[in-house]
């Protein structure tokens, strides 16, 4: 998921009442909650580089302890420079407020990790995908349910967080007596929408799943079927299928019992292996890419006698029936007329 989304749930997971525990909790958590995002400094190195390295190690659970104690490094840090330093005692300062609770830093650490494991949670929702398990194993696990960006879960975490303050100010202004936990009944709720919003297109993702099941596709037997969702309406859906000869991908009505309803189908016929397309399969970025990618197509350019090739590719994932265009999250290779690979990067050519 997007940034906004991670620190939006991290902050709602402090207010629904773990804030009452430990000083810093709700600061902890929305920062730990986008952390794990920090592997994005990799792209300074270059696209390929950023590409192989996304969603690996700050995004696995052995990776996110040491992520959970930076954030918690970080807290301690901050601390120090005036904000809240009453926490910092067991016993609070005089003219502190008696009810505030100190900082308890073993709890922190386990907050923060926990918000490293939404983090992963919420990103295993989309069709990006994640590596949870590395480095034991480079296998990428994705759930598939909700795009990465979702506005219904905006209105939920906002609206969590917001109008209780709203509320609070009213209730200030009417006199009414102050909440030294304001906001944990809107941000339980807001927590419910989310996981609310994840049962919805759950269901409906399976329902998609099952009418793309129940047909053949140019009267050959699928191999493998894959739904993907499409930006806010939960019944629409992007499907793509593998057949011995090729890869069929369509738009899909969750609410409907056939697929293909506006006759948009595409088909991609595989190509066949050629020393070219090998040769870019076994460079760097061609291994890298093929390991993330589910429903990979292969493209190659000519770019005249004896100056070499280029090896386009793209995952299906994310063309969204587009015809003629190969989507978000394309690579190519370029090599030369030996068949060496001299250059390679992630985007057009």
């Amino acid at each position: 998921m997007e940034p906004i989304t991670h620190f939006l749930t991290g902050g709602c997971m402090g207010r629904a009442g773990l804030n009452r525990k430990t000083a810093f909790a709700t600061l902890t958590l929305a920062i730990a909650a986008e952390a794990p995002d920090v592997d994005v400094l990799a792209y300074a190195k270059g696209s390929v580089f950023g590409f192989a390295h996304h969603r690996g190690f700050t995004h696995s659970f052995l990776g996110g302890l040491l992520v959970a104690a930076a954030v918690v490094a970080f807290v301690w840090i901050f601390s120090r420079w005036g904000w809240g330093q009453r926490h910092l005692r067991r016993k609070p300062r005089p003219g502190a407020n008696p009810g505030d609770p100190p900082a308890r830093w073993v709890l922190l650490f386990f907050y923060a990790y926990l918000g490293v494991v939404v983090h992963i949670l919420l990103d295993f929702t989309n069709n990006y995908g994640v590596r949870p398990f590395w480095p034991f194993s480079e296998r990428w696990y994705s759930w598939d349910i909700v795009f990465i960006l979702e506005p219904l879960l905006y209105v939920f975490l906002i609206g969590g967080l917001v109008l209780p303050l709203l509320f609070a100010l009213i209730n200030e202004e009417v006199g009414a007596r102050r909440n030294r936990f304001p906001g944990r009944g809107g941000a339980t709720v807001a927590l419910m929408g989310v996981l609310a919003v994840w049962g919805v297109r759950d269901y409906q993702h399976r329902r998609a799943l099952a009418a793309m099941q129940a047909r053949t596709y140019q009267n050959e037997n699928a191999l493998r079927y894959g739904v993907y969702p499409v930006w806010v309406n939960p019944f629409s859906w992007y499907g793509v299928v593998e057949t011995p000869p090729a890869l069929v991908s369509m738009n899909v009505d969750s609410r409907l019992t056939d697929v293909d309803y506006d006759g948009a189908m595409q088909v991609h016929l595989k190509p066949e292996e050629t020393p070219v397309t090998r040769a870019a399969k076994q460079s760097n970025l061609g291994r890298i890419y093929l390991d993330w990618a589910q429903y990979p197509v292969s493209e190659v350019e000519s770019l005249g006698e004896g100056k070499g090739y280029v090896v386009h590719f793209h995952d299906l994932r994310f063309s969204y029936g587009e015809a003629g265009k190969r989507g978000a999250l394309q690579a190519w290779v370029q090599l030369d007329a030996n068949l060496h690979p001299v250059d390679e990067g992630m985007g057009s050519r």
